[in-house]
């Protein structure tokens, strides 16, 4: 499908303001576009899952094929881990497109989350600024829109590296990601059977209610088990919340010559589900490699030999990686603001397309700019 919009328009604003009088002089006041949970609910009831899908990965593709790293400043995430309260990490996903937008994605990952406090595993918000001035262009959550920025990058990676013919689809993992994962994979490939596994049986037996609106109903569902699921896969997806050293979450034996992997788990430092011997006879192509040596499945890899070349490569390039297709293939994601960016931006898009959010003065932009104790006079 071709994306409804090429650009976000409030990208090309340079700084959004009203221009207030006070005593004499015109007083700037910054607009930061402000997208809450409700206006992103508005923009997906409005636009359709499928449709909003098909253009994030329609999107994506170009953003990837586009990619120039001499242009857009891609840097490794950095944040903080820790164990206590609970085990978890934040961390911020910053990108710089030079002349044009920078986008940071700050976002947290905490396994207990669901348990302990009835919250989504992954929370995140999604900022941009205006390069020129610094200002806060924009703001919205960013939990959903990555749920489906990943999926949409697995999607893409498995049309470039998996069986075109792809009819059964494992899932190792059934919790949040898998809904978005299946989805994606869904609106690119004719899938007849999908297995699933989850460790937690509650997860696994309530994913069917989860993807219900999908309209997914001629596909068949069955529960597996992780070595069921390998040995009849064309394409796993493995999205689990393997502890740190725990890993991997099944065995290398008994696969598909032809298995198409994605591997969307390994997000934390020792944290891995696939086994070492599976990427090392296998093509590996990663989505950000400084990331995925970092924090997923490549940091088993000692020898970066073995790590193929990144999503993007395979994209401008599809021709010379089409003999993947028959051969063991491994999509490891970990995440990169690219996709945060082209997900922002479609959403932004949509929302002056259709009216939806506000407009907020959340910076301080005084009549003297030499006095910041100015604005008190307003």
């Amino acid at each position: 499908m071709v994306a409804l919009f090429q650009e976000s328009s409030l990208s090309q604003d340079s700084v959004p303001q009203e221009s207030v009088p006070q005593a004499g002089v015109t007083r700037p006041r910054l607009r930061t576009k402000v997208l809450s949970v409700e206006d992103i609910r508005q923009i997906v009831v409005h636009v359709g899952l499928d449709v909003l899908m098909d253009e994030m990965i329609a999107r994506l593709t170009e953003a990837f094929a586009q990619f120039d790293p001499s242009e857009t400043v891609v840097p490794v995430r950095t944040g903080f881990s820790y164990e206590q309260p609970q085990v978890g990490l934040v961390e911020w996903m910053p990108l710089f497109q030079k002349y044009q937008q920078i986008v940071v994605k700050a976002v947290g990952y905490h396994p207990h989350n669901p348990d302990v406090h009835h919250l989504p595993t992954v929370l995140s918000t999604l900022s941009a600024y205006d390069p020129s001035s610094g200002h806060l262009s924009a703001v919205m959550d960013g939990t959903f829109l990555t749920a489906l920025r990943t999926g949409a990058a697995s999607a893409i990676a498995s049309q470039h590296l998996a069986l075109p013919h792809s009819k059964t689809l494992g899932l190792i993992g059934a919790g949040a990601q898998a809904v978005t994962q299946l989805h994606a994979l869904s609106r690119c490939f004719e899938l007849e059977r999908v297995l699933i596994f989850d460790s937690d049986s509650k997860v696994s037996g309530s994913f069917s209610e989860r993807i219900a609106g999908l309209g997914l109903e001629t596909l068949v569902f069955q529960q597996a088990t992780v070595s069921e699921i390998v040995a009849a896969a064309d394409i796993v997806c493995t999205a689990t919340s393997v502890e740190v050293g725990a890993g991997p979450v099944f065995d290398d034996h008994s696969l598909q010559p032809w298995l198409h992997v994605n591997a969307v788990g390994a997000d934390f430092p020792g944290k891995f589900e696939l086994p070492l011997s599976l990427l090392q006879r296998g093509f590996v192509c990663p989505d950000f490699r400084a990331q995925a040596i970092l924090e997923g499945e490549c940091q088993q890899l000692t020898e970066r030999g073995e790590i193929g070349p990144e999503l993007s490569a395979v994209v401008k390039r599809p021709e010379q990686y089409q003999e993947k297709q028959q051969q063991l293939t491994v999509f490891d994601s970990t995440g990169f603001a690219l996709e945060d960016q082209v997900a922002m931006n479609m959403m932004l898009d949509y929302a002056k397309a259709l009216d939806v959010g506000s407009w907020m003065s959340l910076e301080s932009a005084a009549a003297d700019v030499k006095n910041p104790y100015s604005f008190l006079s307003l």
